[in-house]
């Protein structure tokens, strides 16, 4: 027996309801869009970000009173009840979110002896203090003189010499990674000190981990040659290094974007401005000067009842925004030619990207084409972000039919090129997997490469089926990657989003749009995991902490896009009139704001699993809209 959802007929009441659901959720997103064309909604993430900033900032000698008094104001905001910080609303607290966060916040003119210090100096000390901090936050601690330079790992810049052939050269990086360790390799070799007006002593424990490893693991062998490179940066920098300092210059000023930023992303946009500010180019240079502008550009200022308020994203997403919102309002009925979705396509198209970048070095035939994530991300251009943005604009009719076929047409031999040899498809790099790069010391904190995933996977499948390719050598081929790498309990893992939630609600409308049936035992079982894990109120939740810990996959508080990712699968799963459907329908609608949005308090996008988790505001809207859409029409 295959059936395992419970099934009700649909009343009429429910879907009048969810038509009118729709309805407000299509003008809210009308009233959304800029007049450019484009969507675009905040991503939240976690203090981080505002507190390296301000750390940056001291570093150059640009830090001003105003901006240090609104960062540090939006900072304390997001201080807990036990004076911790953490990377996710209702998550644990983090150690190393917490000591930057203290650091930035005494920098801010805090005193030390403030209740909402001490209390946080307390955690940081009773969980093991500085020295139990990630390398990341150690690098900031040595910038400002707070750590040893010598208790770091090496990263030298001779790196950038490795041909792509050899292990641990830059591409061997996830692209995200390589942009970030190649700066680091400057700034680790040239070692410098602008110290702090102050001292963190007190959030020192005096203890350090032990350093020994086996020499013959892994870890060992890496512990004996970082320590054998920092013996090779003590000795005068020699011509070889000289070189591999310039030639790392020079790879970084070939991939700053237009709006200047590096890869449209916080981390190697700041150890960018650093390294080439330490090799000595002023900060008038055009480079720096746009580098720093641009971090403007993502900078959101807020009243509150306290005063201002400043925060960074650490990154900004419209093309991935209006892809999603364009579909969403494509599934509510809204006509290819009403004039926001013309206007989306025509600014969508200008985001094409007509030239290489380093997704080249693996693929160096491939012709360019594809979507990034960003407003300025020329060089990466990812997966993900052009599957969906072709599943948006194939759907689009005349009068641009011609020039969106053929931007189509070009991201959908992209997309065929940089199938990995698995199978699978990464973000943004074909075969990106090698896992000894992930040994290095310097590697604690974030994913440092871009394997194939479920969810990306899942959404070149589905963009290839649309485009009638089922049949084709690269989506039978991606069809059995997702069948090989179906968990046990029936879902699936979600590299991109919160979690299995988020991956199972990709794989299934995937699978059943490349034809394979939603009676086959694949798609059962995924049903079944899908009403297994429905909350007692109608929705569906994950928590992020299911990338650390299996027993919470499934379950968390109902957010408005987990639940809509659950419904977009059961629906294509051929299960509208479950009463699962019914209930995660009703769960919807009845939480609409009276403006057509959703509140969602949750973070489910993520960014590095078990490290990194965003907060992308238009989820809460997008996926909802297209869900019900879906459920409305009738349609999968």
């Amino acid at each position: 027996m295959t059936q395992t959802v419970p099934r009700t007929s649909t009343s009429a009441p429910a879907a009048r309801t969810a038509a009118g659901t729709v309805a407000s959720a299509v003008e809210f997103l009308r009233r959304e869009q800029d007049r450019a064309g484009w969507w675009k909604g905040e991503l939240a993430t976690n203090v981080t970000m505002d507190a390296e900033d301000l750390l940056l900032r001291h570093f150059l000698g640009i830090l001003t009173p105003q901006l240090a008094e609104e960062s540090a104001r939006w900072i304390r905001s997001q201080q807990r009840a036990d004076g911790t910080w953490a990377n996710f609303p209702d998550g644990p607290a983090d150690l190393s979110t917490t000591v930057e966060a203290w650091v930035a916040l005494r920098l801010a003119g805090d005193p030390a002896d403030a209740p909402w210090l001490a209390s946080a100096a307390e955690y940081i000390r009773d969980h093991g203090g500085l020295e139990a901090t990630r390398v990341f936050t150690r690098i900031w601690l040595a910038m400002v003189g707070q750590w040893s330079w010598d208790e770091l790992p090496s990263l030298p810049p001779e790196l950038i010499f490795l041909p792509s052939w050899f292990p641990l050269n830059v591409y061997d990086f996830a692209c995200w990674a390589r942009q970030t360790v190649v700066p680091l390799t400057i700034v680790g070799t040239l070692r410098p000190v602008r110290k702090l007006p102050f001292e963190v002593s007190e959030l020192r424990t005096g203890k350090r981990p032990p350093k020994t490893r086996a020499p013959w693991t892994w870890d060992g062998v890496f512990q004996n040659l970082d320590t054998a490179l920092h013996a090779y940066a003590k000795l005068p920098l020699n011509p070889v290094r000289k070189l591999a300092l310039n030639q790392a210059a020079e790879w970084i000023l070939a991939r700053q974007e237009a709006d200047g930023s590096w890869g449209g992303i916080q981390p190697p946009w700041v150890y960018s401005i650093l390294a080439l500010h330490l090799l000595g180019y002023p900060l008038d240079h055009p480079a720096l000067k746009a580098g720093i502008a641009g971090l403007d550009g993502f900078t959101i200022r807020e009243k509150t009842d306290q005063g201002w308020v400043r925060r960074l994203e650490a990154c900004q997403s419209p093309v991935w925004d209006t892809a999603l919102a364009m579909t969403a309002l494509l599934d509510a009925g809204v006509s290819p030619g009403d004039e926001s979705l013309v206007r989306a396509a025509d600014w969508m198209l200008g985001e094409e990207i007509r030239v290489s970048g380093d997704w080249a070095v693996r693929r160096p035939s491939l012709r360019p084409g594809g979507f990034a994530f960003e407003f300025a991300n020329d060089g990466y251009p990812d997966t993900d972000d052009t599957a969906e943005v072709v599943l948006a604009l194939r759907r689009m009719g005349k009068p641009d039919h011609l020039r969106i076929r053929e931007a189509v047409d070009r991201s959908v031999a992209w997309l065929e090129g940089m199938q990995s040899s698995d199978g699978g498809w990464g973000a943004f790099d074909a075969d990106n997997t090698q896992v000894l790069t992930t040994r290095l010391p310097f590697c604690d904190f974030g994913a440092v490469i871009d394997p194939p995933s479920a969810d990306v996977t899942a959404h070149v499948v589905e963009m290839l089926a649309a485009e009638g390719k089922s049949d084709t050598r690269e989506c039978r081929r991606g069809v059995r990657w997702l069948l090989d790498n179906q968990e046990d309990d029936g879902s699936w893992f979600g590299r991109w989003g919160a979690n299995y939630v988020y991956g199972t609600g990709a794989v299934v409308p995937a699978l059943v749009a490349a034809g394979i049936p939603g009676t086959s035992p694949r798609i059962r079982r995924a049903v079944k995991w899908l009403a297994e894990h429905q909350n007692a109120d109608g929705g569906w939740g994950e928590d992020l902490r299911s990338y650390d810990d299996r027993a919470w996959a499934g379950r968390g508080d109902s957010t408005p896009s987990q639940t809509a990712w659950a419904l977009l699968a059961l629906l294509a799963a051929g299960e509208r009139e479950s009463e699962v459907v019914t209930r995660g329908v009703e769960w919807l609608c009845e939480r609409q704001r009276p403006d057509g949005g959703w509140d969602e308090d949750k973070h489910t996008g993520t960014g590095f699993p078990g490290d990194f988790y965003l907060s992308y505001h238009l989820y809460r809207v997008v996926f909802p809209l297209s869900a019900l859409g879906r459920y409305v029409r009738g349609g999968s």
